[in-house]
């Protein structure tokens, strides 16, 4: 149902005419998920886009592209804004504001990212008086997200380790207790001292620790995977797609065959871009809360080629819960130990895993 609403108008950045090294993405067209014939097509195509990348795109998910609501950031006040801060540090929960200088990047410069956070469930928490009459597009774009992109995406990963196609699908319930959940994004031009400093970083190589991330493709250029020869690679804008990339969760169920890729945030680059903000949305998916991280071992995909796990027993695999709350205090906010100066490479360890960030 639209919105009587009135949103102010956000004006993107036009898409950059610069000549970057992308990366080589496969485009998952989901309109052939309808047949059996055709998700067995697909499945093919996501695992080997999994296991060798991380990333892929997606083609006629049946949402199409709307104005993205800048109105977290600028209809709300600094003062209402602390009001609905999340207690990330505390909790281990970004439901809420994350706002600017949170996260450390790097020689002392800290991050000027600003992001609002709703679960999909919209009604789990209160928001800011200007949010309220856009919740019920919200929980439409959030159910959509859920229901006709993440779970195809999850049958046919299923699918690619051999598994009945709901496996996954039956640990992300909805009505389950869950931290997926609806980010808005707002990336702020920074000074060129602060640019200088962080070599252009504004986020530093991670992975997402989540099972899937679902980003609803912009037009400014910013986001880069590390590929698998160690060169960072540039995100190509695709009018109405969506970037999936697997995170740590899925790694962990998949046993390592779907690859949690390293990724990361390089703001104000391209000349024809430089000075606007960029506003994202995304769709963070996670397990239900209690389920456990550890190999679905049943899969016969595993069984022929090996299962890489990240911890020596299954058993000592964390919850879902447990691996959330402990990456999300801790992002930003600890003190990396650097184990590869020439690679810019920083590690911490979280629940006995080995966590690496890469400048």
């Amino acid at each position: 149902m639209p919105s009587l609403t009135v949103i102010p108008h956000y004006r993107p950045a036009p898409p950059t005419n610069e000549a970057l090294d992308y990366a080589d993405l496969a485009v998952i067209d989901l309109s052939k998920a309808n047949t059996a014939d055709g998700r067995a097509q697909l499945a093919s195509q996501v695992r080997e886009a999994m296991s060798n990348v991380g990333f892929f795109y997606v083609i006629n998910h049946g949402h199409s592209t709307q104005q993205e609501t800048d109105i977290p950031f600028s209809q709300v006040s600094d003062e209402e804004k602390e009001k609905y801060v999340a207690p990330t540090k505390q909790t281990g929960s970004y439901q809420g504001y994350k706002l600017r200088q949170y996260w450390h990047i790097d020689a002392g410069v800290r991050d000027q990212v600003e992001n609002y956070n709703v679960n999909h469930d919209v009604n789990r928490r209160a928001h800011p008086e200007a949010l309220r009459p856009l919740l019920p597009e919200i929980s439409q774009f959030a159910h959509h997200s859920h229901n006709d992109v993440l779970y195809p995406i999850l049958r046919l990963m299923a699918l690619g380790l051999e598994l009945p196609e709901d496996t996954l699908l039956n640990m992300h319930g909805w009505d389950s207790e869950s931290e997926t959940y609806v980010r808005f994004m707002k990336y702020y031009p920074r000074s060129t001292e602060e640019e200088e400093k962080t070599d252009k970083v504004w986020l530093k190589g991670h992975t997402d620790f989540g099972t899937i991330t679902i980003l609803y493709s912009q037009p400014v250029a910013a986001l880069q995977i590390l590929a698998p020869d160690g060169t960072w690679k540039w995100i190509k804008h695709i009018e109405n797609a969506i970037v999936v990339n697997a995170g740590d969760a899925l790694e962990f169920l998949s046993g390592g065959l779907y690859r949690a890729t390293i990724h990361r945030w390089s703001h104000s680059t391209t000349k024809d871009q430089r000075g606007f903000t960029r506003l994202g949305i995304f769709y963070f998916c996670m397990t239900d809360d209690d389920i456990r991280l550890a190999p679905i071992t049943s899969s016969p995909v595993l069984q022929r080629i090996g299962i890489k796990r990240r911890f020596v027993r299954d058993e000592e695999a964390p919850l879902m819960r447990d691996w959330r709350k402990a990456r999300t205090s801790a992002y930003g906010q600890t003190t990396l130990l650097k184990s590869d100066k020439e690679r810019g490479v920083e590690e911490e360890i979280i629940n006995g895993v080995v966590v690496k960030h890469y400048n």
